[in-house]
């Protein structure tokens, strides 16, 4: 029987690769809107941060995730992330 090849993805916080299923997807819809897809199927260009809070503040401070998707994204949506990893975590 073969293994499967686990699929890694880099933490836009901490740096850190890790197995795809351990991270959060951060997408950005063809629309232009921002948001946390939990379920990994939602389209558009998407970026990936730990279920951590201290990674996210990471990526925001570092503006990785601005980085990513090429736009300058609002105080109010990293806001929002942060509310809905409280939720999650």
């Amino acid at each position: 029987m073969q293994k499967r090849k686990v699929p890694l993805r880099m933490c836009a916080g901490c740096g850190q690769m890790k197995p795809k299923k351990e991270l959060i997807r951060v997408v950005k819809s063809p629309e232009g809107e921002i948001s946390m897809d939990l379920t990994g199927r939602k389209p558009g260009r998407g970026a990936y941060v730990c279920k951590s809070i201290d990674c996210l503040k990471a990526a925001r401070k570092a503006r990785r995730l601005e980085k990513a998707f090429s736009c300058r994204i609002p105080d109010e949506v990293y806001d929002r992330l942060e509310e809905e990893l409280r939720g999650d975590g």
